[in-house]
């Protein structure tokens, strides 16, 4: 589980890093709100930890504008003791929980794995990779903050792709999955894109498709 921890205070921010770390998570840690959106819209992320005590707005505005773009990924805030009423504030603005300055690590391990054990039940029906986010359930897809109209059978070539950025889809997987002919396979990734860009499916010659570098 991929965890980003946004947190201005070095001190504070150095060690829960090193003991979530320990823990077993691969932790990011960012000081400030700006920078924490630049590596949100190219690096998935299973969590957010925010710290809504940083300097001026940052943490509000940073939560905000991922509510904002509809990005899903879950944030947890953490108050300062003397600013309890702000979580309030948090929530209303999209946090998913708060913890309050101290907290017992404990508790914050459980409402991560919580997190964790929610993603995994719902892990093949929303996809992330980069600034491009596919609910395979709805058929909705949003690349860079703005909702890309899509068929369904658009949706399905999509989730094919972004289940593993890594990986080559070859034709005959596509053709089975989606229960359609080659040519026909063809016509979607053309159509997928014209309307998402012509380097967002890159074609593997001779083998297949891989979704391509979306930043």
């Amino acid at each position: 589980m991929r965890i980003l921890l946004v947190e201005d205070n070095v001190s504070i921010g150095g060690a829960l890093q090193h003991r979530l770390r320990r823990k077993g998570f691969a932790v990011d840690w960012t000081i400030d709100g700006a920078s924490a959106m630049r590596v949100l819209r190219t690096t998935p992320y299973a969590l957010v930890l925010l710290d809504l005590g940083l300097q001026g707005s940052d943490a509000l505005t940073l939560l905000t504008g991922l509510r904002h773009r509809n990005d899903p990924t879950p944030v947890l805030v953490i108050t300062p003791r003397d600013t309890v009423p702000d979580h309030a504030t948090g929530l209303d603005r999209g946090a998913d929980d708060y913890f309050v300055k101290p907290f017992a690590l404990n508790e914050l391990l459980a409402s991560i794995r919580v997190e964790d054990r929610h993603q995994a039940r719902h892990a093949d029906t929303t996809l992330h990779v980069g600034a491009l986010w596919l609910d395979s359930v709805q058929c909705r897809v949003w690349l860079r903050d703005h909702e890309i109209s899509v068929t369904k059978l658009e949706s399905a070539l999509l989730r094919e792709l972004m289940r593993d950025p890594t990986i080559v889809v070859t034709h005959e997987q596509l053709e089975q999955r989606l229960e359609i002919m080659s040519n026909a396979v063809q016509v979607h990734v053309h159509n997928l894109r014209r309307k998402l860009g012509v380097d967002t499916i890159r074609n593997v010659r001779g083998v297949g498709y891989r979704i391509g570098d979306i930043a």
